[in-house]
C-alpha cells in the first residue's frame, strides 16, 4: 500500500509544543544556572608585607617551628641530621639543641602543656620532651606517616602528607577527629607544617611558594598567602631548599615564616 501525503499538524498542537519545548529548555538552563550558583568559588589570595628579616641556620632543614617567650624551637630532619632546637629570633644563635638518633627523619612539633611533641616522618612516633630542659620524657604512636604538628591549645593536629588533619589527644594520641581538607571541591594534599593563628590553621603545602588557611571545624581552605618573592631562588642551591616553617607569637601578633636550609627568616604581616 502506498502511503498518502503526511497531514499538516494543526496550529494548536505546535504551539502547545513549541511551548512545552521552550519550558523544558528554561527549567535545564535553570538547573545549569543553579549547580553554577551552588558550586563553591576559589579561596582569595593575600599578599604579604616583610616586617623584618631575621638570620636563619642555613643547614637547618626546618620541618617544624615554634615561637616562645622570645625564642624559636625548630625541629630539622634528614637521616643523621635532624635535631630539636632552642634559637634566639634575633641573632639566630643556637641556645640548646637535642640530636635525634639517626634513624629517625624529624618532622614538625608542637608545644603545649610545658611538652614538646616531635614528629618522625616513617616510623610512626612522637618524641616526648620537657620544655625547659629537653630531657626526652616519653613518646607516643600514631598511624601511618608523620609532616606537620601544631596544637589549638587543647588537641595536637596532625598532618601526614595527605588531604587529613588529625586531632589527637595529647596524653594517649587517639584520634579525637579528623577533617578533611578541601579547597573548593578539590581535596588539598601535601600539608605540611602547621601553625594555629587565631583560630585558623596555617599550613605549608609541600613544594608550593604559598601558605593555606584553613577552618579547623569544615577542613574549608578560605584563603591563600602567596609567598612568592619572599627568598630569591639564588639564595638556596638545594631543590629541597622550598618554603617550610610557620611560628606565631600570640602576644605580640607576629608571624614568623622560613624554609629548609633557608639563609633568613621572615617576619611577615598578611595582606587581607
Amino acid at each position: 500500500m502506498t502511503a498518502g501525503p503526511i497531514p499538516k499538524i494543526p496550529r494548536i498542537i505546535r504551539l502547545i509544543a513549541c511551548l512545552t519545548f521552550s519550558a523544558g529548555a528554561l527549567v535545564s538552563f535553570g538547573c545549569r544556572l543553579g549547580t553554577m550558583a551552588t558550586r563553591v568559588s576559589p579561596a582569595p589570595t593575600y599578599g604579604y608585607e616583610i616586617v623584618h628579616t631575621y638570620p636563619h641556620d642555613p643547614q637547618a632543614y626546618t620541618q617544624g617551628l615554634v615561637f616562645k617567650n622570645g625564642e624559636l624551637l625548630e625541629s630539622t630532619g634528614r637521616n643523621g641530621q635532624s635535631t630539636l632546637r632552642r634559637v634566639d629570633l634575633e641573632t639566630g644563635k643556637l641556645l640548646n639543641r637535642v640530636a635525634v638518633p639517626e634513624e629517625y627523619f624529624a618532622e614538625g612539633i608542637a608545644l603545649l602543656n610545658e611538652k614538646i611533641y616531635q614528629l618522625t616522618w616513617h616510623h610512626q612516633l612522637c618524641f616526648v620532651y620537657d620544655h625547659q630542659t629537653f630531657s626526652k620524657i616519653g613518646q607516643l604512636s600514631y598511624d601511618g606517616e608523620g609532616w606537620g604538628l601544631t596544637t589549638d591549645g587543647h588537641s595536637l593536629i596532625l598532618s601526614d602528607g595527605s588531604n587529613r588533619l588529625r586531632f589527637l589527644s595529647p596524653d594517649n594520641f587517639n584520634v579525637t577527629r579528623t577533617i578533611e581538607v578541601k579547597d573548593g571541591q578539590r581535596p588539598l594534599k601535601k600539608l605540611n607544617e602547621l601553625e594555629f593563628v587565631k583560630g585558623e590553621i596555617f599550613a605549608n603545602v609541600w613544594h608550593e611558594q604559598r601558605i593555606a588557611i584553613i577552618d579547623p571545624q569544615s577542613g574549608k581552605v578560605t584563603g591563600w598567602i602567596n609567598l612568592l618573592g619572599l627568598l630569591p631562588p639564588t639564595e638556596v642551591s638545594d631543590a629541597e631548599g622550598v618554603l617550610n616553617g610557620i611560628a606565631y607569637d600570640d602576644k605580640s601578633d607576629r608571624l614568623f615564616v622560613t624554609g629548609k636550609l633557608w639563609p633568613k627568616l621572615f617576619e611577615i604581616k598578611v595582606k587581607r
